[in-house]
């Protein structure tokens, strides 16, 4: 195993172990309107209130509402709003599984994929080979990319 695949392997580790520990995933999900108008309104401030504060125009903050809702806001103007509000902004990728699982899954599907080409080449010569050696074969060769990391995620 490579030094920076041994680096990787640590990395995915800690960020396992965090996101277990987190509650990252269990925070709501947004209101409709976005974060930003939700607790402007909770706390009784205008959008032209907000926009002294934040120091802007207020169709700014009326805009800044409007991309949050779109997906769209930065997040150096979600920052500025969110001290402007009194708030933190937290930002997390929370992985769906743990990110051994993924780099797993991604193996095997590649290790899949490559055995299944050479299979078929190898049918069409009448040198095919069983299901069970196909499914051995693909375990060995998804190993084989562990060890390799990031040549994981070159796509075909």
């Amino acid at each position: 195993m490579s030094v920076q695949s041994r680096r990787a392997a640590i990395a995915r580790r800690h960020l396992d172990a965090a996101f277990t520990r987190g509650n990252a995933a269990t925070l709501p999900p947004p209101p409709a309107g976005g974060w930003v108008a939700a607790i402007s309104s909770a706390l009784g401030m205008t959008t032209r209130q907000l926009a002294t504060r934040i120091g802007v125009r207020q169709p700014s903050v009326v805009a800044l509402e409007k991309s949050e809702v779109a997906g769209t806001v930065s997040l150096k103007t979600l920052r500025r709003a969110a001290e402007a509000l009194d708030c933190d902004l937290v930002y997390a990728l929370v992985p769906r599984r743990t990110l051994e699982e993924t780099l797993r899954r991604r193996a095997e599907s590649v290790a899949q994929a490559h055995v299944a080409a050479v299979s078929h080449s190898m049918d069409l010569e009448g040198q095919g080979i069983s299901t069970t050696q196909r499914t051995a074969e693909a375990r060995r060769l998804a190993e084989a990319l562990l060890e390799q990391g990031s040549r994981l995620w070159d796509e075909p």
